[in-house]
């Protein structure tokens, strides 16, 4: 397993990062894994050099960040871990968002489910809007100066919104987002227009989620007959007749060259500058060790050229407050569709 820098830290990490929304608890989400059959995915990931997890106190509510935890018990310094903190986590007010309260709150409930003493990456998980700006990044400074994080990083969010607090943070000297969890794939490339570039010229990580279209890449030029299809509500952001173009191609490209249509679909981003390591997040083995030989699929230009000529550019796509239910509009106040 290749490992590369984590932004522009000391801190290396592979090049694939393992997402684990997948384990947790099916009360969540039908298609989610639970702790005996994520504990052996987890292990083999150490096995195969895959030392970056992410997680999210969110997550089954707190059971992926514990299944994650007991997978670590006396390996903790193996893996550079990721959460993430914004969403609801109870019914209590003051239990969500980017507060100084829910912040110190969360990351405090995080460590204690991780069963850990730091988290080497804390990212908010999404923009919030209610509390001061100032308010959360001098808080997120603070975590890394108390000890209990390593590094800071952002998710999904608006470029200009990412850009003002980015540069807060230099400005004001605080520790500063050394990486961007951004939703970047062939289907979906909005984000090269403002986020990438301004990432890569600030030397910010990259770290894309989604970086299979939830599974549309995985099953190009086939029926996606599974159970997270069947309820996963963000599917329509990759339909279209450009995205079919491209689900042929990487189909027709990845039989060429005898590897999984995943497997193209992740070097594709594997090759783009800044990207430090896509988020996948698998509940199977195979999965897994499939996306570790992805790294070492090498793509000519004539090759990424292909892929990339049939996308055509397409409205920005939101998130709603809150939730995963997804958005279209073309600029921050043109009303949602």
């Amino acid at each position: 397993m290749e490992h590369v820098q984590l932004g522009t830290t000391g801190t290396r990490v592979s090049r694939i990062c393992l997402g684990t929304m997948g384990f947790g608890s099916k009360q969540w989400r039908p298609w989610v894994v639970e702790e005996d059959e994520a504990l052996p995915i987890l292990e083999r990931a150490l096995d195969l050099g895959i030392n970056f997890w992410d997680t999210a106190d969110m997550y089954s509510q707190g059971e992926s960040e514990r299944i994650v935890g007991q997978a670590l018990e006396g390996r903790r310094d193996e893996v550079v871990l990721a959460t993430k903190v914004y969403h609801p986590m109870g019914e209590d007010p003051n239990a969500r968002g980017l507060s100084r309260k829910h912040i110190r709150d969360a990351v405090l409930a995080s460590l204690e489910r991780l069963d850990t003493g730091y988290i080497d990456l804390y990212q908010v998980h999404r923009h919030d809007a209610d509390t001061p700006l100032m308010e959360t990044l001098t808080t997120l400074s603070d975590l890394v100066d108390d000890g209990l994080v390593n590094y800071l990083g952002a998710s999904t969010m608006w470029a200009h919104q990412f850009v003002r607090a980015h540069t807060l943070q230099q400005e004001r000297g605080l520790h500063a987002y050394v990486t961007m969890q951004n939703h970047w794939n062939l289907l979906y490339r909005e984000e090269e227009r403002e986020m990438v570039p301004y990432c890569r010229e600030q030397g910010v990580g990259l770290i894309p989620w989604s970086p299979l279209a939830r599974g549309e890449l995985a099953h190009a030029g086939a029926p996606r007959e599974t159970t997270r299809a069947e309820s996963d509500a963000g599917t329509p952001f990759y339909a279209g007749q450009a995205a079919e173009e491209i689900k042929q191609r990487v189909a027709q490209l990845s039989e060429d060259k005898g590897v999984q249509p995943a497997q193209l679909s992740l070097a594709w981003l594997l090759h783009q500058e800044g990207v430090t390591a896509p988020i996948v997040g698998v509940t199977k083995i195979s999965h897994l060790e499939a996306a570790a030989e992805a790294v070492d699929l090498r793509l000519t230009d004539k090759d990424l050229a292909w892929l990339e000529e049939a996308y055509q550019p397409q409205a920005v796509r939101g998130w709603l407050r809150g939730g995963g239910v997804p958005r279209v509009h073309l600029h921050e106040n043109e009303p949602e569709r």
